[in-house]
């Protein structure tokens, strides 16, 4: 079964492995805190792992897993713990985050964000729980097929654009704020293209569009709440397409994300936000599954990394299929 732990480890046995991005993580700290819970639980001595700008955690993955580790901690952004977890979801070893990256959308959407040491002890002593892994096969323009996974979301359009143009620096120094500037140009230039897309066993349908996203998590940058309904355990992909016309359609969109995001904190908003009327510049479906092909090659992300021209995408689910430590709940 997808995401099933084998056998738990002997308490004298138990053994994490650590996959660090060095470029984003406090080190010292983290070693620090590693430490302390190694030896309040008893643990054995832990291995560490880096990544590299020619691995960003496929390979380290790999070596993570043939050391039979009792969990596997990564210390990096949402790009390198897709990287570890395209190698890892199946094999039944649970994975913990310790957030360390602009967005950490994945630790946004789980409740994993606090400090080093919380995430660290939430490593240790949390439970693991399944979560659904996207899976998208990418047809490239040079008629290249490849297969790649995904966590949180998958984009086409601007929300890929934004991915590939944001200055890097820029993004290290002020974070989100930092696609400010890809996004007007989106915006006042009007950039749209066409796709011919199928949800599910539907009728293949044409629309012209500035971005399709597919998100197995609803939160995106800044805390706004693109898919209401979207759970990463649900078994169903959430999709999103966005293609307002002109300045003031942007602005009914926007005003619509950042309300609908407070709305959804109670049981009486999220009341209010399905009784609201659709908008027409934004049409959401869910399903299992998403076919699309483009008129021209576009941009794609997933998790937040580019990964080229596309001309074509299919997108589905392995449900449950990576097992994330979580904290446990508190005794009543």
């Amino acid at each position: 079964m997808p995401g099933q732990r084998r056998e738990q480890h002997a308490p004298s046995e138990r053994r994490a492995v650590l996959i660090v991005n060095p470029v984003k993580v406090d080190a010292v700290r983290l070693r620090s805190a590693v430490v302390a819970e190694e030896q309040a639980g008893g643990w054995r001595r832990s291995v560490w792992l880096e990544t590299s700008a020619d691995d960003p955690g496929q390979e380290v993955a790999r070596t993570a897993l043939a050391h039979d580790p009792t969990v596997i901690i990564v210390a990096g952004g949402d790009g390198t713990v897709r990287a570890v977890a395209e190698v890892v979801h199946s094999s039944g070893t649970p994975v913990a985050v310790v957030p360390a990256g602009t967005g950490n959308l994945l630790a946004r959407n789980l409740d994993l964000m606090g400090s080093i040491e919380t995430a660290v002890r939430t490593a240790f002593t949390g439970s693991a729980h399944p979560i659904d892994v996207g899976v998208a096969e990418l047809t490239h323009r040079d008629g290249r097929v490849g297969t790649q996974v995904f966590l949180v979301m998958t984009g086409v359009g601007l929300d890929a654009r934004m991915a590939n143009d944001t200055n890097m620096v820029l993004k290290k120094r002020i974070g989100w704020l930092a696609y400010t500037e890809p996004i007007s140009r989106s915006v006042l230039g009007n950039e749209q293209f066409e796709m011919h897309f199928r949800v599910g066993d539907a009728k293949e349908r044409s629309v012209l569009a500035h971005t399709v996203i597919v998100g197995n998590c609803g939160t995106i940058t800044a805390g706004i709440l693109l898919l209401p309904d979207a759970q990463p355990d649900d078994g169903l992909l959430d999709v999103v397409l966005l293609r307002p016309k002109g300045f003031w359609q942007w602005f009914r969109v926007a005003a619509r994300l950042g309300i609908g995001g407070l709305l959804h904190r109670t049981e009486g908003g999220r009341v209010v936000l399905r009784a609201a009327p659709d908008l027409r510049a934004m049409q959401y479906v869910r399903d299992r599954t998403l076919t699309a092909r483009f008129d021209r090659a576009q941009h794609i992300q997933l998790d937040g990394d580019s990964f080229g021209l596309v001309s074509a995408v299919t997108i589905t689910l392995r449900p449950g299929a990576l097992l994330v430590r979580r904290r446990r709940p508190r005794a009543r």
